[in-house]
């Protein structure tokens, strides 16, 4: 089915949700453990946070779920009904998703939790970049919304990886319509590769001596085009570096999260 078939009727809603978070990110980044350990931070400091999972392939994921997609899209079944192979099952499960907002947002409602984790799918395209992905975005009622994207750490070790995810981060956001926090993941597995991340995130020179060291020619030319484009210097407040291990960072994302989301009032620690 391609998606332009696909009609979306939304209803209005009176929605006692106060605050829902997006978790985006590459596969692999760390998406479902981040949202596991918020959802953890939240709970232990007295606040209602509750999980939406949004990715209806995955098979194991580190917390319980409040609200399930999978309860609505089966894939295996997508894959047999519409004779598709996983790709393309993922691609159609992802737009039927969308078909039943109205259902998920009805069990959000009853759930009525004061924060909303949202934990997209693994493969970041089909959320972003396909129109079902924006049309949930909108229809997930809320006072405040916000985005958290994850810039892998094993994936940003060196300047042109770091340009280029800085430039996915961008463009999801651009997409999303949403206020954006970039924290980096897997900072136990770097090493002392995080503190060039850092002053890469936040001196766009450091950054360009970087890229010229690495970098032939053209690469460099194209790469610090791309940097002009680019506003890096939001990434210096964002960036914020995670241990979904130790937790480390917890808290200053938190703090990201409450100056978008509550006017600055943390969650007391």
């Amino acid at each position: 089915m391609p998606e332009s078939s696909l009609k979306y009727k939304p209803t209005k809603w009176i929605m006692t949700i106060l605050k829902t978070i997006f978790i985006t990110g590459t596969a692999g980044s760390g998406k479902s453990l981040l949202t596991s350990k918020l959802y953890d931070y939240y709970t232990q400091n007295s606040a209602f946070a509750a999980v939406l999972n949004l990715d209806p392939g995955v098979e194991n994921l580190p917390y319980t779920c409040d609200v399930d997609v999978r309860d609505y899209v089966d894939i295996v079944s997508v894959m047999k009904k519409y004779d598709l192979g996983p790709n393309g099952a993922l691609v159609m499960a992802n737009d039927l998703i969308a078909s039943k907002i109205d259902d998920i947002r009805s069990e959000v409602e009853r759930v009525n939790p004061d924060y909303l984790l949202v934990d997209t799918p693994g493969q970041i395209e089909l959320f972003a970049y396909r129109s079902s992905g924006r049309f949930i975005v909108e229809n997930i009622t809320s006072e405040e919304k916000t985005s958290i994207f994850l810039f892998d750490g094993s994936l940003i070790t060196t300047p042109i990886n770091f340009v280029s995810l800085a430039l996915l981060a961008t463009s999801i956001k651009l997409r999303l319509n949403l206020p954006t926090i970039n924290v980096i993941t897997k900072t136990d597995v770097i090493g002392e590769k995080l503190q060039d991340i850092l002053k890469w995130s936040s001196n766009i020179r450091a950054l360009e001596n970087s890229i010229a060291q690495e970098a032939d020619g053209e690469t460099y030319t194209l790469t610090t085009n791309i940097l002009r484009g680019l506003n890096l210097s939001g990434f210096a407040q964002g960036l914020i570096p995670i241990s979904n291990v130790t937790g480390e960072g917890l808290v200053n994302l938190e703090g990201a999260l409450s100056r978008i989301l509550n006017l600055g009032e943390e969650v007391e620690d």
